[in-house]
């Protein structure tokens, strides 16, 4: 089955930067011919570095709306009369829902179809969805779009990483992806920031408008930039309905029932049944896919054993290291009873970091390879937990701001070279499929991170402490001020060590991978 596919060049697209050869006849001279070969490697570097561009701008777009968008649920639950639980979370999960069910799909079609068409299909929803959110009208209308906006991300998504990995050179590739995570943790930092300001000065609708203008920016760079070589039509492959539907439900019930475990109650009839329908599905697609000659889920890629460690690593990292985001304005908020902008404000130096240390670490991904950087980083993002674990209700700003600079040197130091290393063990053939199971990683990683952490959080007492010192109206005695606060730190410490133990495991799935083949010798 994988050799038929792999014999079958339906994703076998060049971008600009491999495009083939001139031939020049034998009668040219060969300084016309040199002119030539100068000008066309001048036109390649220019466009790998402008494919660049769109790739980290589409990421940067969707991971700013995914931040902006927690900071104005105040605000939306104000304008509509309900709750900060309950229907409204349904504004976040079932963006994370669709996006999760659908990824595989589109990474699959990708490699069938190309990644340009995609890509801008996927630009043109984000953009629809995002101005329909900001129109609508009542909560469900506001959810519905969302999910269509979470469609158009998802398409996007499916794509970006691989349009990078498929552009650049093998010596380059760790760097390109650095300077990618540059990109995508400015809109992870900035969001908080933005979104405060957008819901005091303007309101929360235009969480949704600012998408508009910038996503057409970068939809009309891409139609006129994105150069891509496509197969023929009978060089595609055929599409797997039967894979793709059992994908979708078994992902989007999983990611369902972790999202609500919580609050339905882990035991309840609603999890388990979600959880559980979930699980089954999956299973039998990987049935069903094993016995497909074009399968959407290529079960020779996830068993390969490079390839699944460094997934399983990076949804470990993302397990332990995307919960200290919704727990630090918990604790800024609540205990410490610091606004929105401030808090947003102090979150920063976490992303900023990984930023700064994300294309050096991709360098040396370049030059030196891959195996010892990502369980390194780990290490210390593991190290950067604990110590974020130890503070308190009195802790000094640069005692926490430190601690979170060390969870992002880490962080920044391990992603590059692990994403290098997914990309690197998939085929040229498989680049859209590899780059789909790596966002479904983070999309279930994150998923993960919050149900657990956060029922972690809760079973020590840290939600109902946080509720309570944050919504009393007459002043606590200080005996009650002191208990409260206590119950707080105590889940908050039990939460970050939960992440710690994730990054803990995930050092050794790092290091389990071994040397693995590099994109050089696959491609």
């Amino acid at each position: 089955m994988y050799d038929k596919r792999k014999d079958v060049a339906y994703g076998k697209f060049e971008t600009a930067t491999h495009g083939q050869s001139l031939r020049i006849s034998g009668d040219l001279k060969a300084s016309s011919a040199q002119v030539i070969r100068d000008t066309t490697q001048q036109q390649v570097a220019v466009n790998k570095w402008a494919i660049l561009c769109l790739a980290a701008s589409s990421g940067f777009l969707t991971t700013l709306d995914g931040s902006i968008v927690n900071i104005g649920l105040p605000a939306i639950s104000q304008t509509f009369h309900v709750g900060v639980s309950g229907a409204i979370e349904w504004i976040i999960i079932g963006y994370l829902v669709i996006i999760a069910a659908v990824l595989l799909t589109f990474g699959r079609l990708a490699d069938m179809v190309g990644r340009k068409p995609i890509f801008l299909t996927g630009l043109v929803i984000f953009i629809a969805g995002s101005a329909l959110s900001g129109m609508a009208p009542s909560l469900l209308l506001l959810i519905v779009a969302r999910i269509f906006q979470g469609l158009g991300g998802a398409l996007i998504f499916s794509v970006n990483i691989a349009m990078i990995t498929s552009t650049f050179p093998g010596n380059e590739r760790g760097l390109a992806l650095g300077l990618n995570a540059v990109i995508v943790s400015l809109g992870v930092s900035a969001g908080p920031t933005i979104g405060g300001l957008i819901t005091q000065y303007l309101t929360w609708r235009w969480i949704f408008y600012v998408n508009v203008p910038l996503g057409l920016v970068v939809l009309l760079a891409a139609y006129f930039i994105y150069k891509e070589k496509r197969p023929a039509s009978g060089q595609r492959g055929r599409f797997d309905p039967i894979g793709a539907t059992l994908l979708a439900i078994g992902l989007a019930t999983l990611t369902l029932g972790l999202s609500f475990g919580q609050e339905w109650g882990w035991l309840s009839l609603a999890t388990l049944s979600s959880i559980g329908i979930g699980v089954v599905t999956l299973a039998i697609t990987v049935f069903v896919e094993s016995r497909m000659p074009y399968p959407i889920l290529d079960l020779h890629l996830i068993t390969n054993r490079t390839f699944a460690f460094a997934n399983i690593s990076f949804m470990l990292c993302m397990m332990a290291l995307f919960a200290p985001g919704f727990l630090m304005p918990f604790y800024f908020e609540q205990l410490r009873g610091f606004s929105t902008e401030q808090t947003g404000l102090l979150l920063t130096p976490l992303p900023l970091t990984m930023a700064l240390l994300a294309p050096i670490s991709g360098s040396l991904a370049d030059r030196f390879g891959s195996r010892w950087l990502s369980p390194v980083g780990l290490a210390i993002a593991c190290l950067g937990l604990v110590l974020l674990a130890q503070i308190n209700t009195h802790s000094a700003l640069w005692d926490i701001i430190w601690r979170l600079v060390v969870i992002g040197i880490g962080q920044g130091i391990f992603q590059s070279p692990n994403t290098r290393t997914i990309m690197g063990a998939a085929p040229r053939s498989a680049q859209g499929e590899a780059s789909g199971l790596l966002a479904t990683g983070r999309v279930i990683g994150q998923a993960l991170s919050v149900a657990l952490i956060g029922t972690i959080f809760a079973a020590f007492g840290g939600s109902l402490a946080g509720h309570l010192l944050s919504t009393q109206a007459h002043p606590l005695t200080p005996d009650k001020l002191h208990s409260l606060q206590q119950m707080f730190i105590n889940g908050f410490r039990s939460g970050l060590l939960g992440c710690a133990a994730f990054a803990a495991i995930g050092i050794f799935t790092a290091l389990a991978r071994g040397k693995g083949a590099t994109v050089e010798q696959l491609h």
